[in-house]
């Protein structure tokens, strides 16, 4: 009845209800037409110009996907070559700290290099500014990307650990029944050698043949509850080992897709370039950023221990993707637009959420995982080192922001 006899509640929520379907609707009509494929005015066209060279810049491309190739190749690879190598087994010390350096590395990218890129292109003035200006975009799009991240991260791990559980239950059951058929083969024949005696004229000196029979009985009971212990211990050591196994699964799954992601938009941003002004920093930038990244990816993929076919899959995957988008970029040059408002909304939203996967990746999988071990925290020396290499590559990561 309070309804019925006050319903300014009512129409209040409607106005509501109303005025907010307007204003989503309104927002997504602008940021759709303002999705054109013309070219902008504004920017620095004229600076530009004034450094295109078609053909030194096709010269440089080319340079860059050889370098880019050939540093992605050898940062990938050597943690996987290496991982039977003592001073590059995945448990080294050397290891611990060439990990570290590349997660800072990669915490550099995200935050330095993808997000401010994903914020310069979304706030062009080539877009207008509703909606693009009224709103953080890039860091809305970024912290979509980690919490996303983190929903696969978890919901991943969940499935292979049930994957691996179930597969362990059916070999802990296949053993028991084999285990539960040979004791009952043992007993039938310890029961048929105890009462061999009874028919035997000579029966041992007088022994008792009950005591015989007691004797095995004592002797298996020993055996079986010396086995209890023991493999109580190896389970849990087994279950230790499937937990860490599968982390290093999904998070090398995990880690290249951030890292493939965005890439692709590095390699077209070179490849669609026609200056070489700009092309000319990023080969050695973009080399060492390939290098590292590489190692990183390299490392997850050596501790997930995968088969040799499934480990170069993904090296290789790694390795061609940027190369290979500078090849694509270089095709597209003359067609491609990259100061369109499209162009921009495109890139920008793609480096956003590259931002949000690497700085996810980096945080929780690597340095978290790496920092906060056991191992880390028991050896003083192991953690100052750790983190001067992580402050290092995240520091010279930063410090290539000024050329690319």
């Amino acid at each position: 009845m309070s309804f019925l006899e006050e319903p300014e509640p009512l129409f209040l929520l409607s106005g509501i209800r109303h005025k907010s379907r307007l204003y989503t609707e309104t927002l997504i009509q602008k940021a759709t037409a303002s999705l054109s494929a013309s070219s902008c005015s504004h920017g620095d066209g004229k600076v530009g110009d004034a450094c295109r060279d078609d053909a030194a810049a096709f010269r440089l491309k080319m340079m860059a996907v050889g370098a880019i190739l050939v540093a992605g190749v050898g940062g990938v690879a050597i943690p996987l070559v290496g991982r039977k190598r003592r001073i590059l087994r995945t448990d080294g010390s050397l290891f611990v700290l060439a990990k570290a350096f590349a997660a800072g590395v990669i915490l550099a990218t995200g935050f330095v290099h993808m997000l401010h890129d994903a914020q310069t292109a979304l706030t062009d003035p080539c877009l207008p500014e509703s909606p693009w200006q009224r709103f953080p975009f890039s860091g809305f799009f970024a912290m979509l990307a980690a919490l996303g991240t983190l929903v696969v991260d978890f919901a991943s791990t969940q499935m292979y650990e049930r994957k691996h559980r179930e597969e362990q239950m059916g070999l802990k059951a296949a053993a028991s029944a084999a285990a539960a058929a040979a004791a009952a083969a043992a007993t039938s024949s310890d029961s048929i050698v105890a009462a061999a005696p009874e028919f035997d004229e000579e029966v041992g000196d007088g022994e008792d043949p009950m005591h015989i029979v007691g004797i095995h009985a004592h002797a298996e009971s020993h055996r079986h509850s010396h086995s209890h212990p023991h493999g109580h211990v190896h389970a849990h050591d087994d279950e230790g080992q499937v937990s860490s196994h599968v982390r290093h699964v999904v998070v090398s799954q995990i880690l290249e897709l951030g890292i493939v992601s965005h890439s692709v938009i590095i390699g077209l941003s070179l490849g669609v370039s026609q200056s070489p002004c700009t092309i000319r920093p990023l080969i050695a930038a973009l080399s060492f950023h390939q290098f590292f990244e590489g190692f990183a990816l390299g490392g997850c993929i050596s501790q997930a221990q995968f088969k040799n076919s499934a480990a170069a899959a993904m090296a290789s995957f790694f390795a061609i993707t940027t190369p290979a988008g500078v090849g694509v970029g270089t095709a597209l040059a003359r067609q491609y637009n990259y100061r369109s408002p499209r162009a921009l909304v495109v890139e920008g939203l793609l480096d956003s959420v590259s931002a949000g996967i690497l700085i996810y990746m980096a945080l929780v999988d690597l340095i978290a995982a790496d920092f906060l071990s056991r191992r880390m925290s028991c050896n003083f020396r192991m953690q100052v080192a750790s983190y001067v290499a992580l402050f290092l590559g995240a520091a010279s990561m930063s410090s290539l922001a000024v050329w690319a």
